[in-house]
């Protein structure tokens, strides 16, 4: 985990006359027709609409505007639109915000959104501007050209996948890494609900460890948190991506349900994400006050690990020997918890080279 040092977020109401500032923005305005294609026409430039759930989070957008305080790395133009500034109609493969904002129902996470045509990566957006955004912030593009993952991996995200980042505030440094298994478990409880309200049969999504979404044995998603420290606090940026309409590399969540059934419904990113934020800020709020455990069991429902043999490496004296292990749960500090065929329990650590985890687990016995 990267720590560096950050300012503070300072909080809106530092700003006088939003009144005065609202006249100003919105006087002799005209729509703003905002699509992909203009938005791709140079990776120099990009767009960001803000939008707010309430009057809070729209004055919030109104001082970022007027400040100018959104900087994108590697983009040398950003132009920034308030949601009332924007013609209606973009295109439909665009990211609904209005249909986000009505489906979700939190009080903090997701109510103040950063949408974009493009972006390097949503992750970037957030990481690099937290200071200046409330916590809960979240930035979502449609596609995404720089996206971030473990081990500094760089890829292309084509339309049709859900990318989006978000801010996370948090005081205990202990539990920061188990914070990635409350936001993985959100995601696959925020589908299995979408499921419920619909009719539809469960897609099994389920979670590999660490941080991987898989379904029917491809993998579909991933989870990234990224953490920096200042003033006794962890300013956490969490990313999520999800494979929801584009087939491709590996499959999606569409193309999963019309296999298992004839019904013409399509997941939509919107519906996900709102569905995401609402099963998150109840997790979160579990997780903060009363630990890990309060969702472990329902985390073990969900992993794709219990029970399962793997094989470790272990040094001893000049040489790595190789044993099988059993996986029973998670330590608590986040690494796995196993059984050796000696029966003596151990904890299962990543060697840090391999992109696949389960190919260079190391053995740490437990005392």
């Amino acid at each position: 985990m990267l720590f560096t040092a950050c300012q503070r977020f300072v909080t809106p109401q530092i700003y006088p006359s939003f009144r005065s500032l609202r006249s100003l923005f919105f006087a002799n305005k005209k729509p703003f027709r905002l699509s992909v294609s203009t938005a791709m026409d140079r990776d120099s430039s990009c767009a960001l609409v803000l939008y707010g759930k309430s009057w809070a989070e729209n004055e919030i957008a109104i001082s970022l505007k007027t400040s100018n305080a959104i900087k994108v790395a590697d983009i040398s133009e950003v132009s920034m639109i308030l949601q009332s500034e924007v013609d209606k109609s973009i295109n439909d493969d665009s990211f609904d915000a209005e249909l986000f904002m009505k489906t979700l129902s939190t009080n903090q996470f997701g109510r103040f959104l950063i949408w974009s045509p493009r972006l390097p990566s949503t992750h970037d957006v957030i990481s690099q501007n937290f200071c200046e955004l409330p916590i809960g912030a979240v930035c979502v593009a449609d596609i995404q050209f720089k996206g971030r993952g473990r081990s500094k991996n760089v890829w292309e995200s084509p339309k049709g996948c859900l990318m989006f980042s978000f801010t996370i505030q948090m005081e205990n440094g202990r539990v920061v890494p188990l914070l990635q298994y409350v936001v993985s478990l959100a995601v696959t409880e925020a589908i299995k609900d979408i499921c419920d309200k619909n009719g539809l049969p469960y897609l099994d999504v389920k979670i590999k460890w660490p941080n991987d979404l898989y379904l029917n044995g491809l993998k579909v998603g991933g989870i990234l948190c990224t953490s920096t420290y200042k003033m006794k606090k962890f300013n956490v940026s969490a990313g999520i991506g999800l494979n929801v309409s584009n087939e491709q590399p590996t499959t999606c969540l569409n193309a999963a349900l019309r296999k298992l059934c004839d019904s013409a419904y399509q997941y939509r990113r919107e519906d996900i994400i709102a569905g995401f934020f609402n099963k998150f800020e109840i997790f979160y709020d579990l997780f903060v006050n009363q630990g890990f455990q309060t969702l472990e069991e329902l985390y073990y429902q969900t992993w794709l690990h219990s029970g399962q043999r793997v094989i470790v490496q272990e040094k001893n004296e000049d040489r790595i020997v190789e044993n099988v292990v059993t996986i029973q749960g998670l330590t608590s500090s986040g690494y796995l918890l196993a059984m050796g065929e000696d029966h003596q329990m151990c904890e299962l650590h990543p060697d840090g080279n391999s992109l696949d985890f389960f190919k260079g687990l190391i053995r740490r016995k437990l005392q």
